[in-house]
């Protein structure tokens, strides 16, 4: 099996247009959402713990880790239906029967707590046994997020592909074919040696056969070539679907360009997000003329990595000191970028009111919703505002120019209050 999966290997890792190049190791997205996703599904633990989780999923914190989940490209897209609260049907019966919501509570909290895979597998065969109806190992597509090189995520793509390269028929709803795919898999990968220990490299793989982009044909038969016409539209709504993520790349590198130079602008150090140092911008990259390195700040060293994957800081002259913090969503999760501004807020010293999300007004309802959550209702700790890019680009110039301060921001940002 492995030397039929090496040339198969070899097409999905050269095509630029790949989920291997275009999410896997191309997506400065995929990495950020590991830690925003796994906050969230400690705040869905403690909402079930303390009775706050609701009995719908619309607007409840497990809605809000699916919707960053959903976010990570087209392959993950749809990864919330599952969790849809289908009333005529009562399912998934976590919201309405306390029993299971306590035992899926359970299950995430002994997840968040474990790196063994013996410990999670017994987590999982323990709640497949409750059989909670409707909750199924789309779970996994947590999981992933939570253990990146123990368990892989789970969808219909991903099932197709499987039972394509592996000639077997697992079923999507059942956690027994789930823990069957994932030895399997870790045993293909393992072997062949040249994808990542991450199992997303490896599902990446089999979401591309699954949905007929990459046409196995290890053995030349009729029935593993898939129909010209039927890959030639996935081709096309790939390229359609890379195109616009190009476009939206090129408009958040434009928004951290025009605050680094303001910042500049108004005397301060800026340092840009440690995995966007080298985007362009008008021939030249972003962290050209910013600071090599986030300077110590005092933060725990998990705090600290987060800190270097926002957009745009500036910092006080020469001071290990942040004057403003800025997170900059086009189309990406409203929800991890307040996490990771709140995340280094509440570990700096003092109150800080200059934390900024920066996006579209088309986005602006979305923002005021999230803002007033309670959760991120912290008067007294820091106070969350946002800027539209339109503003910006309008008072751009002005703000160079005129500014004396950060406080120049303020004629131009928004607050809510709840």
């Amino acid at each position: 099996m492995k030397t039929a999966l090496i040339p198969i290997v070899e097409r999905y890792k050269q095509d630029p247009e790949s989920v291997y190049n275009t999410w896997f190791i191309g997506s400065d997205e995929r990495l950020k959402a590991f830690r925003s996703i796994r906050r969230g599904v400690a705040v869905v633990v403690d909402d079930i713990k303390h009775g706050r989780f609701p009995n719908d999923f619309k607007g409840s914190s497990l809605e809000f880790v699916l919707s960053c989940i959903s976010e990570q490209k087209q392959v993950f897209e749809g990864a919330a239906h599952p969790f849809y609260w289908k009333p005529k049907l009562r399912i998934p019966d976590i919201y309405e029967n306390e029993g299971n919501k306590q035992a899926f509570g359970e299950f995430l909290y002994a997840c968040l707590g474990t790196a063994e895979a013996r410990n999670i597998e017994r987590e999982i065969l323990r709640l497949a046994a409750r059989g909670i109806k409707g909750l199924g190992p789309s779970v996994g597509n947590i999981l992933y997020f939570l253990h990146p090189t123990l368990f892989p995520p789970f969808n219909t793509a991903m099932v197709n592909g499987f039972n394509t390269l592996f000639q077997t028929k697992m079923k999507l709803g059942s956690w027994e074919s789930y823990l069957a795919m994932r030895e399997t898999i870790i045993e293909a990968n393992a072997a062949l040696g040249v994808l990542s220990k991450d199992l997303g490299a490896f599902y990446g793989l089999l979401f591309e056969v699954g949905v007929g982009r990459v046409s196995p044909d290890m053995d030349g038969h009729d029935n593993l070539v898939v129909e010209r016409e039927k890959l030639e539209a996935v081709r096309r709504k790939r390229h359609a679907q890379v195109e616009k993520d190009i476009a939206e790349e090129r408009v958040h590198t434009k928004v951290q360009a025009q605050l680094s130079k303001v910042g500049r602008a108004l005397g301060y150090d800026v340092f840009v997000a440690r995995n966007d140092r080298h985007a362009m911008h008008n021939g030249s990259p972003l962290g050209y003329r910013c600071l090599e390195h986030l300077p110590n700040l005092s933060l725990s060293p998990e705090v600290h990595a987060t800190a270097e994957l926002i957009d745009v800081l500036w910092l006080y002259r020469g001071e290990p000191r942040i004057a403003c913090a800025f997170e900059v969503e086009k189309s990406t999760s409203i929800y991890s970028g307040i996490l990771r501004l709140t995340d280094m807020a509440l570990s700096l010293p003092g109150r800080e009111d200059h934390l900024y999300l920066v996006a579209p007004a088309v986005r602006e309802k979305e923002i005021i919703e999230q803002l007033k959550r309670p959760m991120f209702q912290r008067p007294d700790d820091f106070s969350l505002g946002y800027i539209l890019f339109e503003d910006l680009e309008q008072h751009f110039d002005s703000l160079c120019k005129l500014g004396e301060d950060h406080r120049i921001l303020e004629k131009l940002a928004c607050r809510c209050c709840a």
